[in-house]
């Protein structure tokens, strides 16, 4: 049988309260490089997209844009330079400061032949 001393009595709840901050600063953290490494595939994928219609002489920055999930249009830029389609996009972040400093850019090129 385990006896539990009065001083020890709520030591569980205290120790939980304590390593709260600790859990959700990993937590916060483990999302924000996940969001960045998901954002760096979708610049990606917009950019190869715009690269594909440059090539069969559309609009780039239009195929990059359709590329994109709704939420990251409004956070992408797309630059154009003769056979290159650069693609930049913020990643979402729970922390505003977080956000605007954070940006990840892709890039696909076009040879012509």
């Amino acid at each position: 049988m385990i006896r539990v001393v009065p001083a020890e009595l709520g030591q569980a709840s205290v120790d939980l309260l304590a390593a709260l901050p600790a859990v959700l600063i990993v937590a916060t953290a483990v999302f924000q490089l996940l969001a960045v490494g998901y954002s760096q595939v979708l610049a990606g994928d917009a950019a190869e997209a715009g690269a594909l219609a440059l090539a069969g002489g559309g609009d780039p920055r239009d195929a990059a844009k359709r590329a994109l999930p709704g939420w990251s249009r409004a956070h992408m830029r797309v630059s154009v330079e003769r056979g290159d389609v650069r693609v930049r996009l913020r990643p979402p972040s729970p922390i505003a400061a977080v956000a605007r400093r954070l940006e990840v850019e892709a890039g696909a090129a076009v040879e012509a032949q």
